[in-house]
C-alpha cells in the first residue's frame, strides 16, 4: 500500500493538513494494474454516472492543469502512457485519444476493449482524454485554484463518502465545512491553496476505518445503515481500514493551480493492522478522538469494539 501509516496515524489526534514535501523523484501516479478492484470500480462507475463522476464549474478551462498531469503521467510511465500534446495513449488498455477521437490502437493488455469503448462512446469528446487517464491511473484527481481558493474540476470516481458534483466549484471553506474540529483548518485555507499551487509537490495521508468494503464511496450508494448490530457483532470481520495517499502536481504557466491525486485503497481491518505497534497507534489516535470528530467518521456505534479489538491486537502481536 502507498499508505505511510507511521506519517499519518499519531495521537492525540487533530484534524490538521498533514502536509509533507514529495522526496526527490518520487512517483504521484499509480498504473492501473489488469484485473484489480481499482480498474474494475473506475470503469464501472465512469460508464454508469459519468455526470457524477467528471464535474466542472462553469466557464473553468481544465486544459493547462491536465496537461501537467498527462505530461507527469508520460515522464513517470512511459511505458503506460505517452503524451505529445494532442495525442495520448494508454498502452494497458491499447487505448489512443486525439482531439476528443478515441480509437483502439492496439489489443492492449487488460482485455477491457468493449467495456472500455462503451465508457469513452458515452462521455462528450471534451472528456475522452482525462477519462482515458482517469482508466489507466487509479488515482482521482481535482484541480485546485490557489489564486480563489476553489476546486474548479474534479474526476473522481472513488470518492470517500463526499459528492463531486456538490464540492466543485466551491471555496475551501465551504468544501470543508461538514469537517469536524475544522476550524483551524477552514482558517488556513487560504493560505494551505495557495502552498500547495506553488512550484514545490507535496503529499499527505488520510485513513479511517469503515463498514463499506468498496472503493466507490459516493453519499448515493453507501449503506445510510452503517455500523449495523449484525456487523458489530461480527466484528471486525466486516471492518474495513480505508486510507488515502493525496499529492499536488504544479502547473506550470498558471496563476496558482496544481493537481490534486487521491489514491484510495481499502483493506480488511485485520489484515492492514496486523502489528502490536500499529494497533497500539491506531488505539491511541481513536481513543484521543473528540466526539465531533467521532461522529463525523462514523466511529461512535464502532468505537467501544475497535478499542477493545486494538488492545487485544496489540498486546496478541507483541507477545
Amino acid at each position: 500500500m502507498s499508505f505511510d501509516f507511521d506519517a499519518a496515524v499519531s495521537a492525540p489526534f487533530r484534524m490538521q493538513p498533514g502536509l509533507r514535501r514529495l522526496a526527490p523523484g518520487a512517483h504521484q501516479l499509480t498504473p492501473m494494474r489488469p484485473g484489480s478492484r481499482h480498474q474494475r470500480e473506475k470503469l464501472a462507475v465512469l460508464t454508469a454516472y459519468p455526470q457524477q463522476v467528471m464535474v466542472s464549474a462553469e466557464g473553468f478551462d481544465p486544459a493547462p492543469a491536465l496537461d501537467a498531469v498527462y505530461r507527469q503521467a508520460a515522464q513517470e510511465h512511459p511505458s503506460q502512457w505517452s503524451w505529445d500534446g494532442e495525442r495520448a495513449v494508454a498502452q494497458g488498455l491499447g487505448v489512443e485519444v486525439n482531439r476528443g477521437q478515441w480509437r483502439q490502437a492496439a489489443p492492449g493488455t487488460f482485455g477491457l476493449g468493449d467495456e472500455v469503448a462503451r465508457c469513452l462512446d458515452g462521455l462528450p469528446p471534451a472528456q475522452r482524454l482525462p477519462a482515458l487517464l482517469a482508466l489507466a491511473f487509479e488515482e482521482d484527481l481535482a484541480i485546485v485554484d490557489g489564486g480563489t481558493a476553489t476546486i474548479p474540476w474534479i474526476c473522481a470516481a472513488l470518492p470517500s463518502h463526499w459528492a463531486p458534483e456538490r464540492k466543485v466549484g466551491l471555496p475551501f471553506a465551504q468544501v470543508h465545512a461538514p469537517v469536524a474540529d475544522s476550524q483551524r483548518l477552514r482558517a488556513a485555507g487560504e493560505h494551505l491553496m495557495r502552498l500547495v499551487c506553488g512550484p514545490e509537490r507535496w503529499e499527505r495521508f488520510v485513513w479511517n476505518v469503515t463498514a463499506h468494503p468498496r472503493l466507490h464511496a459516493h453519499p448515493e450508494r453507501v449503506d445510510p445503515a452503517g455500523w449495523t448490530a449484525d456487523l458489530l457483532a461480527a466484528f471486525p470481520a466486516q471492518a474495513w481500514w480505508r486510507t488515502e495517499r493525496q499529492t499536488f502536481i504544479p502547473v506550470p504557466g498558471t496563476s496558482g493551480q496544481a493537481v490534486f491525486t487521491i489514491h484510495v485503497e481499502v483493506a480488511p481491518l485485520e489484515t492492514a493492522i496486523a502489528h502490536a505497534d500499529h494497533a497500539a497507534a491506531l488505539h491511541a489516535a481513536i481513543g484521543s478522538m473528540s466526539d465531533a470528530v467521532l461522529d463525523y467518521r462514523n466511529l461512535c456505534a464502532v468505537r467501544p469494539a475497535l478499542l477493545a479489538w486494538l488492545a487485544h491486537r496489540a498486546g496478541e502481536t507483541a507477545a
